[in-house]
């Protein structure tokens, strides 16, 4: 084989877009400077202290108090992966809260673990009525009761009050998905009781991709544990090997996570030292902003989307009862070519709006306003830049109108 060239592809310098889709977004450039830093050994007393910095930043971000608050490494999927391979073993029944393609995902990764998976299922743009879910989980009598909070495939943003009291009624253990709406939407794990949920930090977080905030409560780490140590056979803090634990995954055990984020710091992986440096400046960006004003700016820049978006004659999809204040969904117009305009938006503007999946696929475009994009500025252009390429393809929008109404609802 010939010797490459190291050259030849050239240094890494990608474009300078303005990533005005579902995710990711544009990282801020605090988050993107933390994770320049040195890295250090993951049992440097420097290390483990910025793993207990992380456990406290992310506790009000999850709206909880639990112990158990921390990071998996790997994307969000590694966060969502990891908490249903700990809660739900083959045979179990787990209860899927569906209306997108996220709820979907959480019956596939079900079916993985060989759990017997029930799907309580609306249409995409509906949210699921509690007291449909009250029924299911007396109907099906699940181990878990799992759900999307932000489902951006639809941008319904389902209501999970009273889901974590019905589950644990029922016996049962309750799961999140919030890997949309953290630092976006306010999340109040502690009232809703529910036992698990995870995040990730490229969307309202305004980080990369690669980190997967946690939180878990005492209820859950209780059967995280035992469930760990009836498989192997042996005592908690026995350090001796026994029969390999049964669960589905070694990289995703919980019960061996948490022991690495415990004062034991018993060895698991090798922890992703700048992915960690990044999770924690998201943190700190988040609350130095102030929570409240975070999630008013999330919902000013939705606003605003939606707001520019009818202004132009444009209809928005889904129920305005239940949307998620970071992403909107919106009809392509009969008569215009929707990849076309993303192409256009792309390579004349350096913007990038999102296509949609399934039964939405080639009908909607997605546009999110979110962490570092969630700003006055940032939408109104990307406003004018849609109305400027919907005119160019034969689309007769009102001049002006979308960034009128835009800015008038930014309030």
């Amino acid at each position: 084989m010939p010797d490459l060239d190291p050259f030849l592809f050239g240094e890494i310098d990608p474009p300078q877009r303005l990533l005005m889709g579902p995710g990711p977004v544009n990282a801020h450039p605090r988050v993107l400077r933390a994770m320049s830093a040195d890295l250090l050994g993951q049992f440097d007393p420097e290390m483990t202290g910025y793993m207990e910095q992380v456990m406290a930043l992310y506790r009000p971000l999850f709206g909880t108090e639990n112990r158990w608050t921390f990071l998996v490494d790997g994307t969000a999927r590694a966060g969502i992966e990891a908490a249903l391979v700990s809660l739900v073993a083959p045979g179990e029944t787990m209860l899927v809260i569906d209306f997108g393609r996220f709820g979907l995902l959480l019956r596939e990764i079900g079916e993985r673990i060989g759990a017997t998976v029930e799907m309580l299922s609306v249409p995409w743009g509906e949210v699921v009525p509690l007291e449909a879910v009250e029924a299911a989980i007396a109907r099906t009598g699940p181990r878990l009761v799992a759900s999307v909070h932000g489902d951006t495939s639809t941008t319904m943003a389902q209501p999970l009050d009273g889901i974590g009291a019905l589950a644990a009624a029922a016996g049962a253990f309750s799961y999140v998905d919030a890997t949309a709406t953290i630092g976006g939407m306010a999340l109040a794990v502690d009232r809703w009781g529910v036992d698990v949920v995870t995040g990730g930090l490229q969307k309202c977080l305004g980080g990369p991709s690669g980190s997967a905030p946690i939180t878990v409560s005492d209820r859950a780490a209780a059967h995280i544990f035992e469930r760990r140590h009836v498989e192997r056979g042996i005592a908690r803090d026995d350090l001796v090997a026994g029969p390999g634990p049964r669960i589905a995954s070694n990289y995703f055990d919980l019960a061996m996570v948490m022991d690495y984020w415990s004062e034991k710091r018993l060895n698991h992986h090798t922890e992703a030292t700048t992915m960690l440096y990044g999770a924690r400046e998201c943190a700190r960006v988040a609350l130095g902003e102030g929570l409240e004003a975070r999630y008013a700016r999330h919902a000013a820049a939705g606003r605003a989307v939606t707001a520019g978006a009818r202004a132009l004659g444009l209809t928005v999809f889904g129920d305005d009862r239940h949307r998620m204040a970071n992403v909107t969904g919106i009809y392509i117009p009969e008569g215009v070519d929707g990849e076309r305009v993303r192409l256009r938006m792309r390579e004349d503007f350096e913007i990038e709006i999102g296509t949609a999946f399934g039964p939405l696929a080639g009908k909607v475009w997605r546009i999110g306003a979110m962490g570092y994009n969630a700003m006055k500025h940032k939408v109104l252009i990307t406003l004018g830049a849609l109305e400027a390429v919907l005119r160019a393809e034969g689309y007769k929008a009102p001049a002006g109108a979308g960034v009128d109404a835009a800015l008038e609802a930014w309030g």
